[in-house]
């Protein structure tokens, strides 16, 4: 959803939001929560708060409020943090959100990168937006907690993830194009957050130089996953170049200075893009390996159409304004509380950080990743 959000954002065109908004607001399920109780059992915290931060997204954005009566952008946004917030687990390796909400899914043990780093990222844009306090103390509760047992190391480079039940002392050390940027735009927000402190400024710049590994030597500032070499790129791979490309553009806005490091690999990485959209039948299906250029990789499609659209329209960054916020013009209501009322449950407790703060914020539940591709191929803005 965030790519097609981008595009109304980027050109003003509205072909697409009626499908968006309905997209938004079928999943929110009975509490408001993105649990829908047809995707419940199966999703992940990180496929929550994939809808979480689209619905950040159309906050920041200002894209047209839901009609009166229904869920609105900020309150989902606070419902999947709150939800996320109460799942905050200290029984195993001293806190950390696990991969899957329930026991019985493969992955319960596993706290991965993702999920963490989708937390930090929410937490950071949700305190940007409202001037709560409680939302930034969770994001630095996240990142501590991310770099207290290496999912993050001294360079900066973030692996995938870890099994609780070895105490999380052996890291999986993969690194996705996804989780360095998930945790870039929080890093970004950070920065702006504290009125451009070192500290943050010095965790963007780290993020940014680990961020080299994701571009390949031979065709200078061209994105490439580390499965592509092989060819063996799940479904959910290949669209993460799409969300790297979304946050690192997004990241300009609220940390300027990253710009000049920035924008030549997306611009780079856009006319690489631009040409290996040139397979198919029809001659501009998508493949994934833009290093390959106008050679099509013979793969094809919602990830590497994704991938493609999101890193040409990430291009148009400079023509738009700066995310909004509550003091600056954003008119999305919010709820504090939305997200602690479980399935079938009473209110629950929001955990609180051990930041001492006046004001609390909440806690929330939901997960399911879906796409609304632009029909008919792929939007060329950039050349």
């Amino acid at each position: 959803m965030g790519a097609l959000l981008d595009y109304h954002f980027y050109t003003g065109d509205k072909t697409y939001n009626a499908a968006v908004t309905e997209a938004l607001l079928y999943q929110v399920g009975p509490n408001r929560d993105y649990m829908p109780p047809n995707q419940t059992k199966t999703e992940g915290n990180d496929d929550q708060a994939f809808w979480g931060m689209a619905a950040m997204s159309a906050a920041e954005q200002n894209f047209p409020n839901p009609p009166k009566g229904q869920p609105q952008w900020l309150a989902l946004a606070q419902a999947v943090f709150n939800g996320q917030a109460m799942r905050w687990d200290n029984s195993t390796c001293g806190g950390g959100l696990r991969w899957q909400i329930f026991t019985f899914n493969t992955g319960y043990n596993y706290k991965n990168a993702i999920s963490n780093g989708c937390f930090f990222n929410l937490a950071a844009r949700l305190a940007m937006y409202t001037g709560n306090q409680t939302y930034a103390d969770w994001a630095e509760r996240a990142w501590d907690w991310v770099n207290s047992i290496n999912l993050m190391d001294d360079q900066y480079r973030v692996f995938d993830g870890s099994d609780d039940t070895k105490g999380c002392s052996q890291i999986n050390q993969i690194q996705w194009t996804y989780n360095n940027g998930v945790f870039l735009l929080g890093a970004a927000n950070m920065y702006n957050w504290t009125n451009g402190s070192t500290k943050w400024q010095t965790r963007i710049n780290g993020l940014l130089n680990a961020s080299e590994v994701f571009y390949n030597p031979n065709v200078t500032d061209v994105m490439q996953e580390v499965c592509e070499p092989s060819g063996k790129c799940n479904t959910d791979q290949e669209s993460f170049k799409a969300y790297l490309s979304q946050w690192m553009a997004a990241s300009t806005k609220v940390a300027p200075f990253t710009y000049d490091f920035i924008a030549p690999k997306l611009q780079a990485s856009a006319n690489a893009a631009a040409q290996q959209c040139s397979g198919g039948t029809d001659g501009v299906t998508c493949g994934l390996s833009w290093v390959d250029q106008d050679q099509w990789d013979g793969t094809y499609g919602i990830g590497q159409q994704l991938a493609a659209l999101s890193v040409i329209q990430a291009n148009l960054i400079t023509d738009v304004r700066v995310p909004l916020k509550t003091s600056t013009g954003g008119t999305s209501p919010g709820d504090n509380s939305a997200g602690t009322i479980p399935l079938g449950g009473s209110p629950g407790k929001p955990l609180a950080p051990p930041a001492t703060t006046g004001e609390k914020a909440g806690a929330g539940i939901l997960t399911v990743l879906s796409f609304v591709l632009v029909g008919g191929g792929l939007w060329f803005m950039f050349t």
